[in-house]
C-alpha cells in the first residue's frame, strides 16, 4: 500500500520502479532513502536515492556503504547497503511503501519507521559536484 504522507528525511522505504522505467534506469522494487523535506508546491512528490546490497563495480565517489540498524528484512538483508548516489529520483507517493518487518505477536503488521542515523545521513553522496555536475552561479 502506498504512503500518504511525506516521510522524514532519512527514512528508508521501498520504491516501485517496475512501471515506467526501463534498463539501464533503475527497475524493479528496491529500498531507497528519502532525501527531500516536505515542500509546498510539491504535493505527493518525494526525492529519493536508491540503495543496493550489491557493491558497485567500480566504486565511485558518489557511492558509499552504510550500515542500517535494524537490518533490512529479506531480500535486502545485508551486512552493508550501498547508496547509489547517481540514482536520485523525484517520485510520486504511489511508488513508495513502508518496509514491512512482519507481524507482532498479536498479528499486527510492523513497519520500519526509524530514519537513518545522523552519521549515515551525513555520508549520503548526494552532492551534485560528486556526480560530475558542477553547479556554479551564472556569470
Amino acid at each position: 500500500m502506498a504512503i500518504r504522507e511525506h516521510p522524514t528525511i532519512g527514512t528508508v522505504v521501498t520504491c516501485n520502479f517496475q512501471s515506467g522505467f526501463v534498463a539501464p534506469e533503475m527497475v524493479g522494487r528496491r529500498p531507497v532513502v528519502v532525501i527531500s523535506p516536505k515542500m509546498k508546491g510539491r504535493p505527493g512528490l518525494c526525492t529519493i536515492v536508491a540503495l543496493s546490497t550489491t557493491p558497485p563495480d567500480p566504486v565511485r565517489q558518489y557511492h558509499c556503504q552504510i550500515d542500517i540498524r535494524p537490518r533490512l528484512p529479506d531480500p535486502w538483508r545485508s551486512e552493508g547497503v550501498w547508496v547509489k548516489g547517481d540514482m536520485i529520483n523525484a517520485v510520486g507517493f504511489h511508488r513508495l511503501d513502508l518496509i514491512r518487518l512482519g507481524k507482532d505477536p498479536y498479528g499486527k503488521r510492523r513497519y520500519l519507521y526509524e530514519p537513518l542515523s545522523d552519521y549515515n545521513l551525513e555520508r549520503l553522496p548526494t552532492d551534485m559536484n560528486r556526480l560530475g555536475i558542477p553547479i556554479r552561479p551564472r556569470d
